[in-house]
């Protein structure tokens, strides 16, 4: 039986994390993990992380996942891979399933990082071939480079929901409807406005009432529910799709947790069964640490701060670490570990009614019921202001826990403060260059760069762009508003991408004066246009 310091469970980006901490004070540690390839859900996420520079915030899930995994290497943690962890027993005894055999090893401390599973909204004809969870699609499209279908419905409003909606349709997914039986949008706006501005259409109040196929799924039909989620009579519409994709939520997989005795406890804030901890993630069990999704779902940067945390706390129990540095450490991570725990989408305003942001300001009712910005309403806003020479124009209305644009600005046009959940302000009288960092930088694709001044009757608008192919400067098409539709011809001036963008290309396009605080999207023209 081998033995070793701290044993995890799971390489994502909870447990990588706690492994590397660990290793740091030099403890042995091995990770196992069931899956053929480290990095859990990070390497399915291509899109910039929201957060602060020091918690990965720009950086796209996938590179995050590469420097988990160099800084592993580095430490020389041992990560099990195709090894499937069946049981934690008394005296932290586990039992690996490697190559068909059972294999026992021993953990002075154990650190459980299972993540999380999808769960399932059944309705009928909800087991056809096409009926799939958000997450099997994304690892289809990002890890397997293989479309889910073609014309797709996404159930759920979420997070979860609205990014995979959004790299389907990158993927060249024709997305029918956004379907959510709430009321309002669950995730963020930024999100929600990038679905919007391509043409995509919410169905909120709504949930699907069957799936029809033969042999596989061929059409839906979706209904009107009431405030208690009946389905209201006569509302039923049939939509042509061949893939339903479920973002309806995700439950702790805890099952090693109970195994090993873990006291557990109902959070409906944190996805339900979860073990109970302490501030270190230590469990009922002095030297059983949990991190990630299996404590309760989070962010994967959150994720990631409370591997660290419990790592440096699992150093500590078995005395690699003095226990007043190991609190001193802690003490700083959680406090970032707050900072992003803060905002309108804290866990302490889950299910409120929220009105208004944390600065006063009423909350866009068109942003949370129908995914756009209102004219009317997004001038309210610190970000969004007008001048007669090129400036941003941030359109980022909720208190989100992020400051990319920040830091991005070489001229300090942007300022959020200390509070990295508060709206970011476009300083008066700034000097802007036009130089795009800020475009680039934001992770919810909500800056724009506005010039009044490019010509006589004309203003030039940059966008981010993250579609291919790109549009080649000279293309002519349409600019799009903020609910997807066409409002005026466009012709595209200027395309850069640099390595600092990150793969986000940054088009500007030349529009008619009058449509520069509505232009927000560009459509290439069809054959028949």
């Amino acid at each position: 039986m081998k033995r070793f310091d701290l044993i995890v469970v799971g390489a994502g980006p909870a447990g990588l994390s706690a492994a590397v901490e660990a290793a740091k004070c030099n403890l042995r540690v091995i990770v196992f993990d069931e899956n053929n390839q480290p990095g859990g859900q990070l390497f399915k996420q291509i899109h910039k992380f929201f957060g602060s520079k020091e918690n990965k915030a720009k950086v796209r899930g996938y590179n995050i996942g590469k420097e988990l995994l160099e800084e592993a290497a580095r430490y020389q943690v041992q990560v099990k891979l195709e090894s499937t962890v069946i049981g934690i027993y008394t005296e932290k005894e586990v039992l690996v399933m490697n190559g068909g055999q059972v294999k026992h090893y021993k953990g002075d401390t154990i650190l459980i990082a299972t993540g999380a599973s999808e769960n399932v909204a059944p309705f009928s004809g909800w087991t056809l071939p096409g009926v799939i969870g958000a997450g099997a699609a994304q690892t289809m499209l990002n890890l397997h480079g293989i479309l889910p279908g073609k014309k797709v419905l996404m159930l759920g409003s979420g997070n979860v929901g609205l990014v995979v909606a959004f790299q389907l349709l990158q993927c060249g997914c024709d997305i029918v409807a956004m379907v959510d039986a709430a009321p309002k949008i669950g995730g963020y706006g930024v999100h929600a406005s990038k679905l919007t501005r391509t043409g995509i259409t919410f169905y909120l109040s709504h949930t699907i009432i069957r799936a029809e196929g033969k042999e596989h799924v061929e059409r839906v039909v979706i209904g009107e529910v009431d405030k208690v989620f009946n389905l209201v009579p006569g509302t039923e519409q049939g939509m042509e799709v061949d893939t339903i994709c479920m973002a309806v939520g995700l439950s702790p997989m805890l099952q090693l947790c109970q195994m090993a005795g873990c006291e557990v406890k109902i959070d409906k804030a944190k996805g339900g069964l979860i073990p109970v901890c302490n501030e270190y993630g230590e469990t009922s069990i002095p030297g059983i640490y949990t991190a990630g999704d299996v404590s309760g779902i989070e962010e994967a940067s959150s994720a990631m701060l409370e591997g660290r945390i419990s790592g440096l706390a699992a150093a500590a129990h078995l005395g690699y670490l003095e226990k007043e540095i190991m609190e001193q450490k802690v003490l700083s991570l959680s406090g970032s570990l707050n900072n992003l725990r803060g905002g309108l989408f804290s866990p302490g305003n889950k299910g409120k009614n929220l009105l208004k942001t944390e600065e006063g300001i009423e909350l866009s009712q068109s942003l949370l019921t129908k995914g756009y910005l209102d004219m009317q309403e997004v001038e309210k806003f610190p970000g969004v202001t007008s001048c007669s020479k090129i400036h941003p124009v941030i359109e980022c209305t909720q208190n989100i826990p992020c400051n990319p644009c920040q830091d991005a600005c070489p001229r300090n046009c942007i300022s959020i403060g200390d509070c990295i959940t508060a709206l970011p302000i476009v300083k008066k009288n700034s000097d802007c260059t036009g130089c795009g960092m800020c475009v680039a930088s934001c992770s919810g694709q909500a800056i724009f760069l506005i010039d009044t001044n490019y010509q006589d009757n004309y203003s030039a608008i940059t966008i981010p762009y993250e579609f291919l192919p790109v549009p080649e400067q000279g293309e002519h098409g349409w600019a799009l508003n903020r609910m997807g539709g066409k409002i005026c011809e466009a012709e595209i001036i200027k395309v850069k991408s640099l390595k600092a963008f990150d793969k986000t290309t940054l088009l500007t396009m030349k529009v008619p004066l009058e449509w520069s605080s509505q232009a927000r999207f560009y459509k290439r023209r069809e054959i028949s246009e």
